[in-house]
């Protein structure tokens, strides 16, 4: 790390704790206790040695005319780093170093602006005159309000998609700032017989001089209109004093929040006031349980039965995902070979195809069967209903969002209780492509993206 940026880091974060002590006292009507007075002074006697060891650092890096560093500008209300702008040749990294401290001092001074609505952090103001802006239905400024700046916000959503097993398989479409919502034609396909391909096209083998039938394709409209996801955080003001603990806290608990919530909308999500799923999809193949199965069970022919009523395009992308009840029937599964009652188990068979192969065979990351991951998942049902194992093409799922997590706070939601209030919200929509399971030009199984076997 750059000497000078750890030294102002550390100052920050001396001179924050210390604003958060006043504030307090100042918000309780009281003089500091004599506990906080010593660790007001002992703070300040520390940010005098920085200062003094950062002057001399400076003045080092001056005479070698170092590239990259800076002269550190001062105010009575910053003590910074964050919010630089950009320098040529910076790469992202680079500019990370720059920024605050960490998240949790970004909410610290987000808290102390709410406090002190007349001293916010020049930094904060900094993020809002590039653009990112506290209105009335974001953030409302009398209430402190200030918008998370973009690189914590992304920091959120990184998490978010390591934790998402479902929704990150889907294809995202761009969508444009001005607008929350987004129109796009598909095709009315529901059959592959002659005069239905892609809603009614056909040719025709002609004889010299035949007349020939004109036809066209039929179109519908596909319509993502985005959904509001939102969060609320309280904080202490003893949590807000410690930065880190903060943004710790915050940054996994409502990462993994985000990624819990769009992976359950994109299995189990009904359409209304968030996205639709895959197992309310009018597209979704269900797979009849066998004659006299045992309730709970899963066999051989079920997952067969599934695979077989894939669409054959989509088992190039398509992915199992399972309750983790539904991996033990799995390991069991058997097929009888021969006519003497013997059979082919899952796991790597020495003597013939394997069904079901263990997570960790050959450097496999998942389980697989017929070649495709098995995802354990929290949002599939529990064993032996509908929705316990699912096989899908998330391809064929389509989602938009209106940027990043946004984030604002207030201190007076819950005033009485001495809590900060910070609120989240994701604006997210997203839908199958497919109207209806598809009838094939041979058959009358109808194929899909979307396969779950039914309840037993």
């Amino acid at each position: 790390m750059n000497r000078i940026l750890e030294l102002e880091q550390q100052r920050a974060a001396l001179n924050t704790a210390n604003l958060a002590i006043k504030d307090k006292a100042q918000l309780e009507k009281r003089l500091l206790t004599p506990e906080e007075r010593t660790t007001v002074e002992g703070n300040l006697t520390q940010m005098e040695g920085i200062n003094a060891t950062l002057s001399l650092e400076q003045r080092i890096a001056a005479s070698s005319n170092i590239p990259g560093d800076r002269t550190t500008v001062h105010d009575n209300t910053l003590d910074r780093p964050f919010g630089y702008e950009a320098r040529a040749g910076e790469n992202a990294e680079q500019k990370r170093m720059r920024l605050m401290c960490g998240f949790g001092e970004q909410l610290v001074a987000i808290a102390n602006a709410a406090r002190r609505p007349d001293r916010p952090d020049a930094r904060l103001l900094q993020i809002n005159e590039r653009g990112v802006a506290a209105g009335a239905s974001e953030a409302v400024p009398a209430d402190g309000g200030f918008l998370v700046f973009p690189d914590f916000s992304q920091e959120i959503m990184s998490i978010a998609h390591d934790t998402g097993m479902v929704y990150t398989r889907g294809r995202k479409l761009p969508l444009s700032e001005a607008t929350n919502a987004i129109k796009i034609p598909g095709i009315d396909e529901q059959s592959r017989v002659d005069g239905s391909r892609w809603g009614g096209v056909r040719m025709y083998w002609q004889n010299e001089a035949d007349a020939t039938t004109a036809t066209k394709p039929k179109f519908r409209l596909i319509e993502l209109v985005t959904k509001k996801l939102m969060g609320l955080f309280y904080a202490t003001d003893e949590l807000i004093a410690d930065a880190r603990m903060l943004g710790a806290i915050v940054t996994q608990a409502f990462g993994e929040e985000v990624g819990f919530k769009l992976d359950d909308a994109a299995i189990n999500g009904d359409g209304s006031g968030k996205p639709q799923g895959v197992m309310s999809a009018n597209a979704l193949v269900s797979v009849a349980k066998e004659t006299g199965q045992a309730s709970g069970t899963v066999v051989f022919q079920n997952v067969t039965k599934m695979w077989y009523r894939l669409h054959a395009r989509s088992r190039k992308n398509a992915a199992w995902f399972v309750n983790q009840d539904v991996e033990q029937q799995l390991m069991q599964l058997s097929l009888a070979v021969g006519t003497g009652g013997s059979s082919v188990v899952s796991g790597v068979a020495p003597n013939g195809p394997s069904i079901y192969v263990p997570a960790g065979y050959a450097g496999n990351e998942y389980a697989m069967m017929f070649g495709r991951p098995v995802i354990p998942i929290e949002q599939c049902q529990t064993l032996g209903t509908t929705g316990d194992i699912i096989l899908a093409d998330m391809s064929q799922w389509v989602y938009v969002d209106k940027g990043d997590v946004q984030q604002a706070t207030s201190m007076h939601v819950r005033f009485l209780t001495d809590e900060m209030t910070y609120r989240w919200v994701y604006r997210v929509d997203g839908q199958p492509i497919w109207n209806s399971a598809l009838t094939p030009f041979k058959g009358s199984n109808t194929l899909s993206p979307f396969v779950a076997l039914a309840s037993r």
